[in-house]
């Protein structure tokens, strides 16, 4: 219960989530950014999620099958959960249990990987690109999202579902020293990479080929650095554009006030 005053209220005796342009917005409410001649804003939400919920449940184990069937829908919003969801189709779905305890499910959009055009594609190969996201971080986490699975939407549009979690932890890395940056980023890049090798099952080739010197080190160190300064101009441009008028800057505040929220 602690969650949902943050993120739904009670509207005629219903959990309703909260309109919080440009994050969440209801898609066919009066502060949708959608466009109005997209598909989305003639479907039958109700009716296309009870249908979308049904595929994804065959694809959990039968114990998660029989505790979400005990849930039942309240309310449906787009919401944009970082940088990654940015353009792609993605959902909070809120549902709750008799005693009224909430679950927000993700639904989000699975788009071609940006590895796909240097592969050859398989004709008998059907496996939807939301199963394919599923099976490649079941295989890269130890212990993965006990919710995880996949369905295709009435539009074609393809999804992998997932806990939305809004308490996650996260490092404060503008108040770390130095040192602890640096300690910071090694674990990271440690845990990633063991993940990648148990994915991949690639590791001892892998090792075989970069070898014992630093060349491949140095070699992303330097990509790092030009990245850096990459982002460093385009900010830069982004800031100059704000400033002349080219681009429309607004604080979240005055965006939500023009859209009367």
């Amino acid at each position: 219960m602690r969650l949902l005053p943050k993120m739904a209220k009670k509207v005629n005796g219903s959990w309703v989530l909260n309109d919080d342009p440009p994050e969440t917005f209801h898609i066919q409410g009066r502060a949708t950014l959608i466009a109005p001649d997209d598909k989305w804003m003639y479907v039958d939400e109700k009716k296309a999620i009870n249908v979308l919920f049904k595929k994804y449940l065959k694809t959990l184990t039968p114990s998660h099958q029989l505790l979400l069937s005990r849930f039942n829908f309240q309310d449906l919003a787009f919401k944009v959960v970082g940088v990654g969801s940015v353009g792609t189709r993605c959902l909070a779905l809120l549902v709750t249990d008799s005693l009224d305890n909430p679950l927000f499910i993700q639904i989000k959009q699975a788009l071609p990987s940006v590895l796909s055009p240097y592969f050859p594609q398989k004709k008998h190969d059907k496996i939807q690109r939301g199963q394919k996201i599923v099976y490649g971080q079941r295989l890269m986490q130890s212990a993965s999202d006990s919710f995880l699975g996949w369905a295709k939407g009435s539009l074609g549009y393809e999804y992998y579902f997932r806990q939305l979690r809004d308490m996650k932890v996260a490092a404060q890395i503008e108040l770390f020293s130095e040192l602890m940056f640096g300690r910071y980023a090694w674990l990271c890049c440690d845990i990633l990479s063991h993940a990648h090798a148990r994915a991949g099952g690639m590791a001892p080739q892998v090792t075989g080929y970069l070898g014992n010197n630093q060349d491949f080190a140095e070699a992303v160190v330097r990509y790092a650095n030009n990245y850096a300064d990459v982002v460093e101009k385009d900010y830069e441009a982004f800031r100059t554009a704000c400033r002349n008028g080219t681009l429309k800057a607004q604080s979240d505040e005055d965006f939500r006030a023009d859209l009367s929220i």
